[in-house]
């Protein structure tokens, strides 16, 4: 079913315009050296928002430590709240549907990890 859902997603969730958003503003950061460790987590939000179903975001082993909460205020001031209201805005308009609802859910899973992307993984 997530196979399915990865398809339905790429051409009408608007995962392929996502990803490719994702990918070159993780390139364009990744051309500093300031902005690596954003582009990286750029590359990751990328890779979730191409194919969302089937994978889960959670907490890494450093979830809670110094640099990660640091980081991730950093992400929030820098750029994340434009990323987050843009994945909450897109969830909002697929839910207005009853088939654009599982399109929603993954938009606000795209959104709590655009929120504070240090310290996650996605299994």
């Amino acid at each position: 079913m997530s196979v399915f859902g990865n398809i339905l997603w790429i051409f009408l969730g608007g995962g392929l315009l996502l990803f490719i958003e994702y990918i070159i503003g993780g390139v364009l950061l990744c051309l500093t050296i300031i902005g690596i460790p954003f582009g990286i987590q750029c590359f990751k939000l990328g890779m979730l928002a191409l194919l969302p179903f089937g994978r889960r975001v959670e907490d890494g082993p450093a979830a809670s430590g110094c640099l990660t909460v640091i980081m991730n205020v950093l992400w929030f001031l820098c750029g994340g709240v434009e990323v987050v209201l843009t994945h909450l805005l897109f969830g909002l308009l697929c839910a207005i549907t009853i088939v654009g609802i599982p399109f929603a859910k993954q938009h606000g899973k795209l959104a709590a990890l655009a929120l504070t992307p240090f310290g996650h993984t996605i299994r």
